[in-house]
């Protein structure tokens, strides 16, 4: 069976310069996320890091890509709109998109959600309880019907993006909050999941459950669409060929 092919984007900026972050992940954050899919042996895993050329997103990289995994923060702004569009036109194509964590914010993100995919947060580091609310879903496959972080940042709702078209884990944290925190999307023939956990000074990707999900999620999102659709002006005659 071919594997799947995993590209993980990770701005990796805290992961160098804030000391919490680097000794949380001293290999960087994409190296545990890394670690997490290789362990699982379905996939043929690649890291694009924010400073390379091209962002490490490269035509060629993008082509060969089934799964882009997206972690960034604090270097949003600075991704090159055009390398935007590509990534964007991949998903439409069918390539898979995981968002991670602050990358709700990502250009990428919000172009396709349309809307600002703004909300509520705290630095707070409080108790996180992830509920499984569609247990049936292939997403949740494996897990239990909660679990906890005993640490992470505190997201809230309003979420500011649009429905849906699942909801797999929803979050409420010690300080009150709720937070739709496992969300799909379709767009074009591409499929999205933003999975909400994933703070730089805490150890959230190596919690087995937390890898269990973005295993999961990279298999979801990189199962192959229907029929490559074509647009546009289109001859009757095509139809009878």
């Amino acid at each position: 069976m071919n594997k799947l092919r995993v590209t993980i984007f990770n701005e990796n900026h805290h992961d160098r310069f804030n000391e919490k972050a680097k000794a949380t992940y001293p290999n960087g954050m994409h190296s545990a996320i890394k670690e997490a899919l290789d362990a699982d042996g379905r996939f043929e895993t690649t890291v694009a890091l924010q400073d390379m050329p091209s962002h490490g997103l490269t035509d060629e990289v993008l082509e060969n890509t089934d799964v882009l995994f997206w972690w960034g923060h604090v270097l949003h702004g600075e991704v090159d709109d055009a390398i935007v569009a590509k990534v964007c036109d991949r998903v439409l194509q069918g390539m898979g998109l995981v968002v991670l964590h602050s990358g709700h914010f990502s250009k990428v993100f919000k172009k396709l959600m349309g809307t600002t995919c703004n909300l509520k947060w705290r630095e707070s580091g409080d108790l996180e309880r992830i509920w499984t609310v569609k247990p049936s879903h292939p997403i949740a496959a494996g897990l239990p019907e909660y679990f906890e972080l005993p640490h992470e940042e505190t997201y809230g709702e309003h979420f500011d993006i649009p429905d849906p078209d699942e909801v797999v884990f929803a979050s409420w944290f010690s300080g009150g909050e709720l937070f739709r925190s496992g969300c799909c999307f379709e767009r074009g023939n591409g499929k999205i999941f933003y999975f909400r956990p994933g703070h730089e000074t805490f150890p959230t990707f190596y919690d087995e459950n937390v890898r269990k999900v973005l295993v999961n999620a990279a298999i979801w999102a990189g199962a192959q669409g229907g029929v490559r659709q074509f647009y546009g002006h289109w001859l009757s005659d095509n139809y009878n060929k």
